[in-house]
């Protein structure tokens, strides 16, 4: 099966930390949450999966960002992870956040599938 990009959101639903367009994916055959934010104007997408327990992380629908706009953190555990890589850099977690490539052209956020992650309608 062949790479895919499917249209998520306009650019301007994203605004540099502040809320996450949330979409579903299958991820290893189950179906998952994802989330799509900006930060320092780049668009970024992870699964909704804490490193170190595969829980959802915002505490709040679609709220991923610590209070400085600086960090994603996992409500439950605390983890803290860099926006833009997805890197744990701080509580408990074993890892990274499973990253979601984004392209951002023509003031459209498209999702990109790959060999392990699938839009719902396959």
């Amino acid at each position: 099966m062949a790479e895919q990009a499917i249209a998520l959101c306009t650019a301007s639903d994203l605004k540099d930390g502040e809320l996450a367009v949330p979409f579903d994916v299958v991820y290893q055959g189950q179906t998952c949450r994802a989330f799509a934010i900006r930060f320092e104007g780049q668009v970024h997408a992870y699964l909704n999966r804490c490193a170190h327990v595969a829980m959802e992380l915002d505490f709040q629908p679609n709220r991923f960002f610590d209070s400085t706009g600086r960090w994603l953190i996992c409500a439950t555990h605390g983890a803290m992870y860099q926006p833009e890589t997805g890197a744990c850099r701080g509580g408990p977690c074993r890892g990274a956040l499973v990253k979601i490539e984004l392209t951002e052209h023509g003031g459209v956020v498209h999702w990109h599938t790959s060999f392990n992650l699938k839009p719902l309608d396959f």
